[in-house]
């Protein structure tokens, strides 16, 4: 007990903390940025330009059937780029094929005579899409994008073995190499799994709350 509780100082808890803080940064960014992508792809694949559909479906077969580790290491190592960008990048491209396939659900979910509408009333593809079907569609795919956002949360973990960048993660192996003690390490391992726990827990009810009030809404 002695031993854990020599390792449960502010200084720790703190070091930590921001390592959760830096994961939630780049989880977030990743997930602002693949909704724009996703929204792009998803808006391609309803075209009626063929070679813009082909596209986009190449776009979303490529990373849906590739690890996200691949493009982790593309960035960093063959992009060369600094690994807060690279981490960032890496998880758009990825993220940003399974959210186009959210998007791609959400815009079903409008009923077509919305489209109808948009057009009789003169507005282009692109003012149709911004200002009627998204607003709509956002409603239903809020839900999925939560639980997106979840998994990114938990993938940001890939980053201490590929870039060794300084993470959730990457701190709590950084952690681990101050404490000798096999207790104290397994303990290390809980305080990370703790705080990955708190926050995807918390992001998991908010997604089961809002679900709720979908199904009383309707």
């Amino acid at each position: 007990m002695s031993d854990v509780m020599a390792l449960l100082t502010w200084t720790n808890i703190r070091f930590l903390l921001e390592g959760l803080g830096l994961t939630l940064v780049i989880a977030a960014l990743s997930i602002a940025c693949s909704a724009v992508l996703g929204a792009v792809l998803s808006v391609m694949r309803g075209s009626r330009i063929r070679a813009l559909r082909a596209l986009a479906a190449a776009y979303v077969e490529l990373f849906k059937n590739t690890p996200l580790l691949l493009w982790i290491m593309f960035t960093f190592f063959v992009a060369q780029l600094p690994p807060l960008p690279a981490a960032v990048l890496a998880f758009t491209l990825f993220t940003s094929a399974s959210v186009a396939e959210i998007v791609r659900g959400g815009l079903a979910g409008v009923p077509r005579g919305q489209y109808e509408a948009a057009r009789s009333q003169g507005l282009s593809g692109a003012q149709m899409y911004v200002h009627i079907i998204l607003p709509q569609a956002l409603r239903n795919m809020v839900p999925a994008l939560l639980s997106q956002f979840v998994t990114t949360i938990k993938d940001t973990s890939y980053l201490w073995g590929a870039m060794a960048l300084q993470e959730l993660m990457g701190r709590g192996m950084i952690l681990m190499n101050s404490y000798n003690s096999t207790v104290q390490i397994f303990a290390i391992f809980a305080l990370m799994a703790l705080l990955y726990f708190i926050v995807c827990f918390t992001l998991s009810q908010a997604v089961r709350a809002y679900q709720r009030r979908l199904r009383g809404d309707r």
